[in-house]
């Protein structure tokens, strides 16, 4: 056993062979494995979900703060607590096809995302982009997004580096509201 551990590894029926592991398991994380949430095609009436988000409320479509040409949205499958996308309104895949007013936009509201995570979080950094096309990783890749990720000293620790899990200490409502609150401040 580990010298670490605070308890004795536990027999688990089925789950294969005993090891000095301990697993926290996380359910959720399959349906994003699964593609829930994924478009069936590359138009915006093919399920898109950046399409269908702003059709609900904040509250529901986890929105955060609307512009006139995009919009800011919490990750509903987040790296990080905070986790934000700014999204047009318009379903446009390549950044290059964006409007001057979106593409001015979606710089602004960045700026703004930034500055209501270190009002809300203390963020220390940030990881901010977009992946162009499916090959590049873009999750969805008919609709162009920009990934605004929180970082904090020490924030990669065992867990997402060798347990290959992240814990996330809010809910995403709460999380919701309370960038909300901070993103009036700023």
């Amino acid at each position: 056993m580990l010298h670490c551990m605070t308890s004795e590894p536990e027999q688990q029926i089925g789950v294969g062979t005993q090891d000095a592991f301990q697993r926290l398991w996380t359910p959720h994380r399959m349906a994003y494995i699964q593609g829930e949430n994924k478009p069936t095609g590359p138009g915006a009436d093919d399920g898109c979900p950046f399409c269908s988000i702003p059709a609900k409320s904040d509250e529901d479509g986890l929105v955060v703060r609307r512009g006139e040409q995009v919009y800011a949205v919490l990750n509903l499958y987040p790296y990080n607590g905070g986790h934000l996308m700014v999204v047009p309104y318009r379903h446009v895949a390549d950044y290059t096809d964006l409007t001057e007013p979106e593409t001015v936009e979606l710089a602004a509201l960045t700026k703004q995302a930034m500055t209501a995570l270190r009002t809300a979080s203390g963020a220390q950094g940030f990881n901010i982009g977009m992946n162009q096309g499916s090959v590049a990783g873009a999750g969805i890749a008919a609709h162009l997004h920009q990934h605004i990720v929180p970082r904090w000293g020490g924030d990669t620790n065992f867990m997402p580096v060798v347990g290959h899990t992240r814990v996330l200490p809010q809910l995403l409502a709460d999380t919701r509201k309370m960038l909300a609150e901070a993103w009036q401040k700023a």
